[in-house]
């Protein structure tokens, strides 16, 4: 039953997690909000850790390490595969793939569940791909890469979840701690290496007179007006910036919360059960969209909510 609670109220607080970071990145930019939110995440871990000590050990360290870059390499792919869409089939799909991954590792590992317990996790397996599908009309079919990125976010966050699952329960939040130092190393290289890029990029583009005259000239003329003749765009530009920062800081505080409980489900529970349930974390996404910024929840999710309530009850009573 503990088990159950901790693994819903994970899903909706990683849902959560990835409102506030979507909202973030409208202002700062996904890389940015992802690199700042694992920094504030490894700071409230660190908090944390003061009254949920643990005891220090190679494998906590090599675990959390190893699912920070499977975490991080899971966000690229899966912001990627969402670019290049449709979102609608891409996005369940990933969150699909998620949780079958930790799920026929389980099954290999030897974790045997009761038909009730199975007859959930096919329910729940069906109410992650209904909540998370948002219908389209003017969808195209996704290509091949699209799916190929979209899958392999899926395979790697499952891998996350493995990874968080071989680490010994006395280390408390050392793995978690080790997971968001690692997350936040990786993505702070990936934006210096962007920034790099763009920079040689531009500086080739002016060397080679290709700006052309409204490049440079028209950056020009948008900071005087910016600075002179427009004083209130200043002022949206900082109030942009001001709330992006604080969305990031919240997204880092849930989602550090997320990973806490995941950790804590999965030590007093089954890896089958926490990674289904686990993956159903579009239902704090869609929540929060439908009362924030009332976004209509579609017929088909409302179905998906309903079964992922059904099967969260079939896995307390199974």
């Amino acid at each position: 039953m503990l088990t159950v609670i901790l693994g819903f109220s994970g899903a909706v607080v990683f849902g959560s997690a990835d409102f506030l970071g979507g909202l973030a990145s409208k202002r700062l930019g996904s890389m940015k909000v992802t690199a700042l939110a694992g920094f504030v995440g490894f700071l409230t871990l660190l908090l944390a850790s003061v009254w949920i000590p643990g005891t220090m050990d190679s494998g906590a360290i090599f675990w959390g390490v190893l699912s920070g870059v499977s975490g991080s390499v899971a966000i690229m792919l899966l912001y990627a595969s969402l670019a290049i869409g449709p979102m609608s089939i891409l996005s369940p799909l990933g969150a699909l793939v998620s949780a079958v991954v930790p799920v026929a590792w389980a099954g290999i590992r030897g974790e045997v569940l009761g038909p009730l317990g199975y007859v959930a996790i096919a329910i729940g397996f069906v109410a992650i791909v209904l909540v998370g599908f948002v219908p389209d009309k003017m969808a195209v079919r996704p290509s091949l890469r699209g799916l190929a990125m979209a899958a392999g976010a899926g395979i790697f966050i499952g891998f996350f979840i493995i990874c968080i699952d071989q680490v010994n329960p006395d280390t408390g939040l050392i793995p978690l701690l080790a997971n968001r130092a690692t997350s936040f190393t990786i993505m702070t290289m990936a934006i210096g290496v962007m920034a790099a890029l763009h920079w040689t990029h531009r500086r080739g583009l002016l060397g080679q007179g290709r700006m052309g005259r409204d490049g440079p000239a028209r950056a020009d003329i948008a900071v005087g007006e910016a600075a002179v003749g427009k004083p209130g765009a200043t002022n949206l530009r900082f109030n942009n910036l001001r709330i992006g920062l604080l969305l990031a800081i919240a997204c880092g505080v849930v989602d550090a919360i997320g990973n806490a409980l995941l950790l804590f489900g999965i030590h007093i529970g089954d890896l089958s059960v926490m990674s289904v349930l686990t993956a159903m974390y579009p239902i704090g996404t869609i929540i929060l969209a439908g009362v924030i910024l009332k976004e209509r929840i579609t017929p088909l999710q409302l179905v998906g909510l309903a079964l992922a309530i059904s099967a969260a009850a079939l896995l307390a009573l199974s």
